[in-house]
């Protein structure tokens, strides 16, 4: 069971962990997942791997806390185990060399594009990292992401740092400048990456989004991640994550991530029962 050996809290309901887990942080790449349990009987969840060191054999998370299991791991405190680790998965991220590639990231998604940006930039990519958020307190890993990329934007819906606006704003004044990008990679909520996608769909700008469909196995086993991209259906734990942002149904995809909203309540609440009745017998 992989031991967390650092937690930092980038904000009340998102935490970052290191972990040790030697196999796949040899054996991880840019873009690659992966799926852990809390829990005997739990849940089984993706998440990206944001960072990862061969070296050191350790491996970082960056979890929100939306349902039960990310709940339950955030409340997780260093020396604790995590019960088990599967990875990496998915394909590695791949983009051609020799351009300006423009990351956008939007809430916990910002976590993604860490390890990746440092890649691009190390093989001589031209770098720049659009994050956006409400709020400038809602804004994850600035410092992170500032060393490893050559620019890095800030956008806040309500101005309280940086651009005042949307990221697909401060992409098309990209787009419309000097800075123009050879390649767009989306990671965020379904709603941007969508906004992205009509942004550049008829530029002639390679962009990818990092789909994150409900998915259980990991193995595409299951057939429960798939995702329709153009003509072919495709599994986001095998095939992707990362898929052509012009070619995917984001309609399909949104209407499969709401399809067990009303059961993930139920157990939201089951949890917050236990936990309370919990809190009052100590």
């Amino acid at each position: 069971m992989p031991k967390i050996i650092e937690k930092r809290v980038l904000t009340p309901i998102t935490k970052m962990f290191r972990f040790d887990a030697p196999m796949i942080a040899s054996a991880a790449r840019p873009g690659q997942f992966v799926i852990l349990r809390v829990r005997e009987g739990g849940e089984r969840i993706p998440l990206t791997i944001a960072d990862f060191d061969a070296k050191s054999g350790v491996v970082t998370i960056v979890v929100q806390e939306v349902g039960v299991t990310s709940r339950i791991l955030g409340a997780h405190k260093v020396g604790d185990n995590i019960l088990d680790v599967l990875g990496p998965l998915g394909e590695p991220a791949h983009i051609p060399p020799g351009g300006h590639v423009v990351g956008i990231g939007g809430g916990f998604g910002s976590a993604a594009l860490w390890c990746l940006m440092r890649e691009l930039k190390e093989r001589g990519d031209r770098t720049t990292v659009i994050l956006g958020a409400r709020h400038d307190h809602l804004l994850l890993l600035i410092d992170e992401l500032r060393e490893v990329c050559d620019n890095l934007e800030l956008c806040t819906d309500d101005g309280s740092v940086g651009f005042k606006g949307l990221v697909t704003e401060r992409l098309q004044q990209l787009m419309d400048g000097p800075g123009k990008p050879d390649h767009v990679i989306a990671i965020g909520p379904m709603p941007m990456m969508r906004a992205i996608a009509n942004t550049t769909r008829d530029t002639g700008i390679a962009t990818q989004v990092s789909m994150d469909p409900l998915m259980i196995d990991g193995t595409g086993m299951c057939g429960c991640c798939r995702v329709s991209v153009g003509d072919d259906v495709k599994f986001a734990c095998v095939d992707g994550p990362l898929f052509d942002a012009a070619k995917v149904d984001f309609d399909e995809a949104v209407k499969r991530n709401k399809m067990y909203v009303k059961e993930e309540k139920l157990a939201a609440e089951r949890q917050q029962k236990i936990m309370e009745e919990a809190t009052h017998a100590s």
